[in-house]
């Protein structure tokens, strides 16, 4: 069975979605419609309008063609600054501060160090 284009776009900004890691109201802001008519774009009881293609296009940094040409494509056009993950540093789960650089005991001048460099060859 062939995908209609009406099926196409919604499944392709579906997959934008995915990889941008934005939800429905993100772009509902951005296009300044409600999240409530993405979600009847998405769900098909409504329709993506050519000029609703032309304005997610151009959120998601794409080509109109692209987008309209189903997931595969819309996705694999996808700038890489705009995919989930870009530019954002992987946390690390460390919160402790890092140690203060220790200050050496010996006193300037003394022949400690010269007998530490001698062990150490």
């Amino acid at each position: 069975m062939r995908m209609t284009l009406a099926d196409r776009v919604r499944t392709a900004v579906a997959a934008l979605l995915h990889a941008t890691g934005e939800s429905q109201t993100d772009l509902a802001a951005a296009l300044g419609v409600s999240q409530a008519q993405v979600s009847r774009r998405q769900s098909g009881s409504t329709a993506w309008s050519l000029d609703d293609c032309d304005a997610v296009a151009g959120h998601f940094g794409i080509d109109v063609l692209d987008l309209l040409a189903g997931p595969t494509r819309a996705s694999e056009a996808l700038p890489d600054i705009r995919r989930r993950g870009a530019g954002r540093r992987a946390p690390t789960g460390r919160t402790e501060q890092p140690a203060a650089p220790s200050v050496s005991a010996v006193p300037h001048g003394s022949a400690a160090p010269a007998a530490a460099q001698e062990v150490a060859r």
